[in-house]
């Protein structure tokens, strides 16, 4: 910063012309809203109090948003939860991706998708 005007900071060309930093483009990201990471983190949660689940990964790409599940995180991931806005009128923006990359279910409505993760119940 200059010495107390509050301007961006510049530097010098090789003629002596104070010059602006240039900035970094902005690069648009794909990214789970609250709400979402709210359901997945419930999920997750419920998942890892079962012993089934121990790490996860978020990533957030240009194009598309994935939040890896992993047992151990020395290994692949056993299943990807990926929003694609791209696809969101279509079959809709979320899916639910397995270890071998065979789409488990599709939809518009996280929670019902995240369905094909949970445990049925079991008659004791």
């Amino acid at each position: 910063m200059d010495e107390g005007t509050g301007a961006e900071p510049r530097s010098k060309d090789s003629t002596g012309r104070v010059v602006p930093f240039p900035t970094a483009p902005v690069v648009p990201q794909v990214a789970f809203d609250r709400s979402e990471l709210r359901t997945l983190f419930n999920l997750y949660g419920r998942m890892v109090s079962a012993g089934e689940w121990r790490d996860y990964a978020l990533d957030f790409r240009r194009d598309k948003a994935v939040f890896s599940i992993y047992r151990r995180s020395s290994e692949t991931p056993l299943f990807r939860v990926e929003k694609d806005p791209k696809l969101a009128r279509r079959q809709g923006a979320f899916a639910v991706i397995s270890a071998a990359g065979i789409v488990l279910k599709r939809g518009h409505d996280l929670a019902r998708v995240l369905a094909a993760l949970e445990k049925p119940l079991r008659v004791v």
